[in-house]
């Protein structure tokens, strides 16, 4: 929902890839912020990104356990029989930066291009006579963030649309990861300073304008109903030491601390739903399209790293309070009491082994709290129906009887597996796992490294009524890596994974036991 820092994004494994994707001007969060306005004697400018392919083969998602209380699989079923569904997409990104005479400004700008595009997904005519691929199309070219920075004696000012993210990117996660798909930007004013060995930040985002209309040049906009603005304000403070300082640190026997938190508080007094709501538009009065809201949402974060020779410790909670004190989306139609949630996420890495040895393992964590209510609550589309036990979406909020907002979801883009919560669930979410892995460098080949790793999670519900099966116990997932990674920029993965479900995702009414899931992934990567 809110926050900032540092580029932290976890990929199941293939963690080569992810230093090929990821350059000096992605400024992500508070610690990239004027990270690279130095002197210059010149106008200089900065371009780097990477072009991103992967095919992969889905194999028996919806777990061969027939369909929920809603009528739905667990997952999409192929419409023409068969246990597989094959799929493949791409990316190109550009992250620009220009830098002016002297060092002091410079601005910059993510494009993506073809982004997250379908293989196959723009044929132009009949499919099975076409002989091209249509350029437009839905991600032909995204203009992702554009923004300014500009240091003074005081710090640096930051203006425009930039990345959003926080700690290991739990919470606010920037999307910078080589298997990324989403990423958090804001359109934000930002301050940020050093004083007594820290960073210290503020920013306020202006999340949303509320309805608009033309002014009378017909080229500018205005929003009309201030009262229904979304705001938001984050204020923060960290140690940190960007990676150059760790590895000579580390290198030199040293172990190196950082941290940081961040209090960000987002409200919105009134609303105007038709705007986003077709249902809300149908039923629009004539003569009041704004309703009240009374929306309030408060989150803390701490965040905790110990790097040391031969280890690594990181760990990230949050806690998120909300009230909405109207939650009702239709003008005219008003609850006479209002949603509360108290929302908790907390996430824990370790690796231990340096990096120069061919050998490393850790155990990773999590917890984010979940609702007492069925279904997982990933959805946010407020038109959806709520769930019903045994379903595995669907909206928990049924008033007048159930009004608690407690599932904490975690951003979709830290991936902690590859089947039942990156592709089943969509995301983790009132649940808790546990996820050993271990890595092994293979060879070096030419400029580049051969690495195999292996990942495996095993979870559970936080309520049983969240789950399918009515029961706790999700699932254990295997999920082994081949990666090369050169040098040189380029980069390939292999990438398997298997789901064993448990109770959780059986279905009890219809007598069936879920069966295993498989996905296998190709994923190329041209870095520049």
């Amino acid at each position: 929902m809110i926050g900032p820092f540092r580029r932290a994004c976890v990929a199941a494994t293939g963690g080569l890839l992810v230093t090929l994707a990821v350059g000096p001007a992605s400024a992500t969060g508070f610690t990239d912020i004027g990270e690279d306005l130095h002197p210059r004697d010149k106008t200089e400018f900065d371009l780097h990104g990477y072009f991103r392919t992967r095919v992969e083969d889905l194999s028996n998602f919806d777990l061969d356990r027939g369909l929920t209380p809603s009528g739905a699989p667990l997952f999409p079923v192929p419409a023409g029989g068969g246990q597989n569904i094959f799929y493949g997409d791409m990316r190109f990104r550009t992250d620009f930066a220009a830098y002016g005479l002297g060092g002091n400004v410079a601005v910059k700008a993510r494009i993506d291009m073809l982004d997250d595009v379908p293989m196959g997904g723009n044929p132009d005519g009949v499919p099975s006579a076409a002989s091209t691929q249509l350029a437009g199309g839905s991600g032909a070219f995204r203009i992702k963030r554009a923004w300014g920075e500009a240091k003074t004696p005081i710090g640096v000012i930051a203006a425009g649309r930039m990345g959003n993210a926080w700690g290991l990117g739990m919470l606010a996660n920037g999307g910078d990861c080589a298997d990324c798909d989403s990423g958090d930007a804001q359109d934000r004013l930002a301050f940020v300073t050093s004083l007594g060995g820290l960073i210290w930040a503020a920013a306020y985002d202006l999340s949303w304008i509320g309805p608009t209309d033309y002014r009378m040049d017909g080229i500018r906009q205005l929003g009309w109903a201030p009262s229904t603005d979304v705001h938001t304000v984050t204020f923060a403070t960290m140690r940190w030491n960007d990676d150059l300082t760790q590895d000579r640190r580390r290198a030199a026997g040293m172990a190196t601390v950082n941290y940081g938190a961040y209090l960000s508080h987002r409200w919105q007094v009134d609303d105007a739903p038709y705007a986003y709501l077709p249902i809300a538009a149908s039923a629009l009065p004539g003569t009041q399209p704004i309703v009240a809201r009374g929306f309030s949402a408060t989150a803390i974060d701490g965040w905790f790293r110990l790097i040391a020779p031969g280890m690594r410790v990181e760990i990230e909670a949050a806690v998120m309070t909300t009230t909405v004190a109207q939650p009702s989306l239709l003008p005219g139609v008003q609850s006479n009491r209002d949603v509360q949630g108290t929302q908790i996420g907390v996430a824990l890495e370790s690796d231990f082994g340096d990096v120069e040895d061919p050998f490393s393992a850790g155990l990773d964590m999590g917890y984010a709290s979940g609702n007492d209510a069925p279904g997982f609550g990933v959805t946010t589309n407020p038109t959806a129906p709520v769930a019903q036990p045994g379903d595995l979406d669907g909206l928990q909020i049924d008033l007048p009887s159930q009004r608690r907002a407690d599932a904490f979801k975690f951003h979709s883009d830290y991936r902690i597996d590859r089947i039942l919560f990156r592709e089943i669930i969509g995301t983790v979410t009132g649940a808790a796992y546990l996820r050993p892995h271990a890595r092994y460098d293979l060879m070096k080949i030419g400029t580049g490294l051969l690495q195999a790793s292996i990942a495996g999670i095993g979870s559970f519900a936080d309520y049983a009524i969240n789950a399918p099966g009515q029961k706790r116990p999700l699932g254990i997932e295997i999920d082994p890596t081949l990666a090369y990674g050169s040098r040189d920029g380029f980069g390939v993965a292999l990438e398997y994974g298997v789901l064993f479900p448990l109770a959780g995702l059986d279905n009890p009414a219809a007598g069936l036991v879920a069966r295993p899931a498989q996905l296998f992934r190709v994923r190329l990567m041209y870095a520049y």
